[in-house]
């Protein structure tokens, strides 16, 4: 496919995506311009993420911590996020250029964030990752250690608790994942309730390329889209 073509399917995906959301948003009584589209651009070259983000996407978010140092230096201004699984010896590499990590998913993690932070003399803004589905393959806070962990995390210096992150269990049924983006939203209602120093419930990022609509529709403020978007890649490319 050459690159005119692959500038179209951008085109066409993007406009129907934006026309989804606006949907979705105004059939749950939320204001479209609320709702935040993060562009998932693992494996996607910097050229194509570039012509993105003149398009008009702002916020992109990157998986693999080698994928991303090796192409920072190429965006176009944009607000950059890490969405991958993050081990803490990588930490160092990603807090100076990151202005959100999505996937914290343990207290160490955090302290390791913070740590770095401090040497850096920034807060960090992180999402708590939270296992929703309860899946033994997945990281992620399980639903009944959440705030006790959010409570120990929001004592630390260096980071501020946005909100919250979730990918439910793969499902192939067509709004088979309601039931978990509920889930959510209620821990992030009730967590914002409580009015926790040191954390802000101002982002629910869930919904992907296959459920965003039912995300935002449940109380997302947040989705990643990523196939839906750029159309489908190599996930297997390093």
């Amino acid at each position: 496919m050459t690159e005119k073509l692959l500038t179209d399917v951008f085109d066409e995906n993007y406009a129907e995506i934006k026309k989804n959301i606006e949907k979705a948003a105004l059939d749950s009584g939320k204001n479209p311009n609320d709702i935040i589209l993060l562009a998932a651009t693992k494996t996607v070259d910097v050229d194509r993420i570039n012509y993105a983000i003149g398009k008009g996407i702002d916020y992109i978010g990157e998986n693999k911590v080698q994928e991303f140092l090796s192409k920072r230096q190429d965006y176009s201004p944009c607000h950059k996020h890490f969405i991958g699984h993050l081990q803490t010896n990588k930490v160092k590499d990603i807090v100076p250029f990151v202005e959100l990590i999505h996937s914290v998913d343990s207290y160490h993690l955090a302290k390791e964030i913070s740590k770095e932070s401090k040497k850096l003399s920034k807060v960090t803004d992180i999402l708590l990752e939270v296992n929703i589905g309860e899946e033994e393959s997945k990281s992620g806070f399980k639903k009944d250690e959440l705030l006790d962990n959010l409570m120990e995390i929001s004592k630390l210096e260096g980071v501020f608790v946005k909100g919250l992150m979730a990918i439910p269990p793969m499902c192939h049924q067509k709004d088979g994942n309601i039931k978990y983006f509920k889930e959510m939203y209620k821990l992030f209602i009730d967590i914002r309730g409580k009015n926790i120093d040191n954390s802000g419930m101002e982002i629910l990022s869930m919904g992907m390329s296959d459920d965003y609509e039912a995300a935002i529709r449940e109380g997302a403020t947040m989705v990643r889209i990523g196939t839906a978007l750029f159309g489908k890649r190599n996930y297997n490319k390093d």
